[in-house]
């Protein structure tokens, strides 16, 4: 390939078409998840009960307004790469692996869905961190890069509050 076919495979951010399409997909799968996992939160914070409803009210309500703004992250950066970002429920379903908690009201349940959903997710924005670096993507490495250390910090706090170790 000579220098100007080279150039030609790049989109205008400077990325290998071919390479961003295929993040962009990997992202979409990401972005599915990630609407599970927000809804999932939406619902423990909704239905949680006990003597503990105070405090986890109020950190399920802060843990899905963090969320909340991941999905728009993960949206403009599909966008970025020059995709379409998923936006129906069948979508999200028929792409996403993080478990779904349906009435969820005890307090170690509920803690135990987020271990297992950050769990799921860490796995994919591990993957997608390989696999921009190597596509020379710094801006979803990046994004990545954040999400995985505030989720490893949550992992460690909810499994500390379970009272078991990482």
């Amino acid at each position: 390939m000579n220098k100007k076919q080279e150039i030609m495979a790049l989109n205008s951010i400077g990325l290998d078409i071919s390479k961003a399409k295929d993040l962009a997909n990997d992202l979409n799968g990401l972005l599915a998840n990630f609407q599970l996992y927000y809804q999932n939160l939406r619902g423990i914070h909704w239905n949680i009960k006990g003597k503990r409803f105070f405090d986890l009210h109020v950190k399920f309500e802060e843990l899905y307004n963090d969320a909340n703004i991941k999905v728009d992250e993960i949206a403009e950066r599909v966008l970025t790469l020059g995709e379409t970002p998923l936006h129906t429920f069948d979508d999200y379903i028929s792409r996403a692996i993080v478990p779904i908690g349906k009435n969820i009201s005890n307090d170690e349940k509920a803690v135990r869905l987020i271990v297992d959903s950050l769990t799921e997710l860490l796995k994919i924005e591990r993957d997608l961190l390989d696999k921009s670096g190597e596509a020379n993507d710094e801006g979803t490495n990046s994004m990545m890069s954040d999400f995985i250390t505030e989720q490893e910090k949550t992992v460690w706090m909810m499994k500390a509050w379970l009272n078991e170790t990482v």
